[in-house]
């Protein structure tokens, strides 16, 4: 980390966590952020779902809501972005506070509830975006909608033809009654309402699904089953955690989803039993508790072709994107591997 982004964090750490957000999407705009350019090699470069990827490390769903940064994060040394969620209509999400750091813990909770400004604004963005940035659109629905399931594919009709890929998320802790959308019978009629407004669409995008790392077992086998039947091609592994074992913090009390180093173990249990109920057979990107190259590694053992991080970045800065590429890319080699594909599962039984 440099010594500016090394100053800039402290700043940023010594004020409202969600003003402190505002100012680093302000940060990327103006073009002050670090900005490595493309991280690639022989080795990280790899292909998720049709999507030929530099490398296999994205910007998770919640940071960008409103793809407002997208040419600062095109520079960011990701492999890929997700922006959103966005909804059909415009909505200011939950009451503040509503974002937490938990520094003793690494970590930070959330119940921010989907705020956005719709899909119609976040579409003209997106129609902006720059060109060779993967670029994909986290799906919402609105708090108030008489038809939840319906919302999603209402997103990625207008949003659609402006992104790389899409994830449905119903596993958002901060919307009432969102989570019961991942019962087998209601996932499985959402996704096909997603699949067949996909199918829809002047060009075929990958349609991702995003999982809470709460579910029990079988919510797993369900989840596994209803991704086969429907199509889909790629599960995110995992959402944030309404879990709260062994927290430290004040705001450890605090409402809504918990996310970062605490939720690394749980998200990446449920990221390796997928795996073993998928056979391989559906790619699975891995979030949670990612930080440095080490917990890459691990979840790319347990599973992930891909990866995304959030929460890292509000104790490691942007500078964080290199240091974990070029940490992979070393570990890579020092054991053997060519590229991440070969090295996919290679340690999932022991997380089992």
């Amino acid at each position: 980390m440099s010594v500016l982004e090394r100053v800039g964090l402290a700043l940023l750490r010594g004020v409202d966590p969600e003003r402190a957000h505002g100012l680093a999407i302000r940060a990327l705009q103006a073009g002050l952020a670090p900005a490595p350019g493309p991280i690639t090699s022989d080795r990280l470069a790899c292909r998720l779902a049709g999507l030929d990827l530099p490398n296999p490390l994205g910007l998770a769903a919640g940071f960008d809501k409103n793809a407002e940064a997208l040419s600062g994060l095109a520079r960011a040394g990701f492999g890929f972005v997700e922006v959103g969620a966005a909804t059909p209509r415009p909505q200011p999400g939950n009451p503040r506070p509503r974002l937490f750091r938990l520094t003793e813990d690494r970590a930070a909770i959330n119940r921010f509830g989907f705020n956005n400004e719709g899909m119609e604004a976040i579409a003209a963005r997106l129609a902006q975006r720059p060109r060779g940035m993967v670029t994909g659109l986290n799906l919402g629905a609105n708090k108030d909608s008489e038809d939840r399931a319906g919302d999603f594919a209402t997103v990625l009709a207008h949003c659609g033809p402006h992104v790389d890929f899409a994830t449905v998320n119903v596993s958002s802790p901060n919307t009432e009654k969102l989570r019961d959308l991942q019962g087998k019978d209601a996932l499985a009629a959402l996704l096909a309402g997603v699949m067949a407004t996909r199918d829809g669409l002047d060009r075929g995008i990958p349609i991702f699904l995003k999982i809470a790392p709460d579910l029990d077992d079988q919510g797993l086998v369900d989840v596994a089953d209803v991704a086969r039947a429907t199509g889909i091609d790629g599960i995110i592994a995992t959402n944030t955690t309404l879990a709260r074992d062994g927290l430290r913090s004040a705001h450890a009390g605090e409402a809504g989803g918990l996310s970062g180093r605490p939720v690394f173990d749980r998200a990446t249990r449920v990221l390796a039993r997928l795996s073993q109920l998928t056979g391989g057979d559906i790619p699975l990107i891995g979030v949670g508790g990612v930080e440095d190259a080490e917990t890459a590694w691990q979840k790319i053992r347990a599973g992930a072709s891909a990866l995304q991080l959030y929460t890292a970045l509000v104790y490691g800065g942007l500078g964080l994107v290199r240091e974990i590429l070029e940490g992979l890319d070393a570990r890579l080699g020092e054991e053997g591997f060519a590229s991440v594909a070969e090295a996919v599962g290679t340690g999932r039984d022991a997380w089992l």
